[in-house]
């Protein structure tokens, strides 16, 4: 693959996958001077997200997708990769000199070695992003930080694919893909839910906005957080009040009680990082893990 200054050469791109990611990656490669010329895609919605962010882009079979294009986004789940790719390979799809470039977390560029054995450039470039499926994803990507694997000779080249797409590349090694991707999901997607079960019990409590009541409040904590670390930490677990912990639970229990176990989880990591950095005083500790045992019995059905 040609390039000058550590600019890949004009390319035409191939997605396999239209799911929410590969059509708004291919998007933002055609405004950096690509030119996508193919999809595959089976479901409904994945037609409308190719025809939404890439119009006049035809859908084909994966193998036809790989015949017409250069470079080749493999946007598929994580657990149908390998097989994908091994499929590939097999029926000679895949050409000498093709980038083949996957998108998921949990994979370096192994997961490519039956295609790097047919001849082509193995990548792995995750977007650290969560995606609508909609052409806002394509706007979010500025700035995006992207988790890139390949081999060294191909580094320069991973690196600026993922600069002309608007992100940020941070080097992963093959080795720390997992836990970078497990780091991630503990972010991200925990995330989600702690602010999903938040809301349900804010309506429940009589709030009707709960969103409004919510977003100051979680942008400050998340913004402090990022700034602060375990620093940031605040509330009834940091300060040890063992008696708010417990009538919480209690609420939980009468209101909630599929919402007592992450609260347990969550509260009994919370004091051992606030332990940890000597923000809870060990004297308020031991009474705060009892009303978390004891939270914990109940929920279970057990006798604390």
């Amino acid at each position: 693959m040609g390039k000058a200054e550590g600019r890949p050469a004009r390319l035409s791109v191939g997605v396999v996958g239209a799911g929410r990611v590969g059509p708004a990656l291919a998007a933002a490669l055609r405004m950096a001077g690509h030119r996508p010329v193919a999809a595959s895609g089976v479901s409904e919605a994945s037609r409308r997200r190719a025809a939404a962010l890439l119009p006049d882009v035809p859908l084909m079979e994966p193998a036809a997708v790989l015949a017409k294009a250069d470079l080749v986004l493999l946007t598929v789940p994580d657990d149908t990769l390998p097989g994908l790719v091994k499929g590939l390979a097999e029926t000679g799809a895949v050409r000498p000199g093709q980038l083949l470039v996957h998108t998921s977390g949990r994979y370096g560029t192994a997961v490519l070695d039956p295609a790097l054995r047919a001849g082509a450039l193995p990548l792995a470039l995750h977007p650290v992003m969560t995606f609508s499926g909609t052409p806002v994803d394509v706007q979010r990507l500025a700035g995006c930080s992207f988790g890139v694997t390949a081999p060294g000779e191909l580094r320069l080249a991973a690196e600026a694919l993922v600069i002309e797409m608007g992100g940020e590349p941070e080097w992963i090694e093959e080795a720390a893909r997992p836990l970078y991707h497990a780091a991630l999901a503990i972010g991200a997607n925990h995330l989600v839910t702690l602010v999903a079960q938040s809301m349900d019990l804010l309506r429940a409590s009589g709030v009707t906005e709960p969103g409004r009541m919510l977003g100051p409040l979680l942008g400050a904590a998340l913004d402090n957080a990022l700034r602060s670390g375990d620093t940031a930490l605040t509330g009834p677990v940091a300060r040890g009040d063992a008696g708010t912990v417990a009538a919480h639970l209690d609420e939980l229990r009468a209101h909630a009680p599929e919402t007592v176990a992450s609260y347990v989880a969550m509260a009994r990591a919370t004091a051992d990082r606030a332990l940890a950095n000597g923000m809870l005083k060990p004297e308020f500790a031991e009474a705060l893990l009892g009303a978390l045992a004891d939270g914990a019995g109940r929920a279970d059905g057990g006798t604390p």
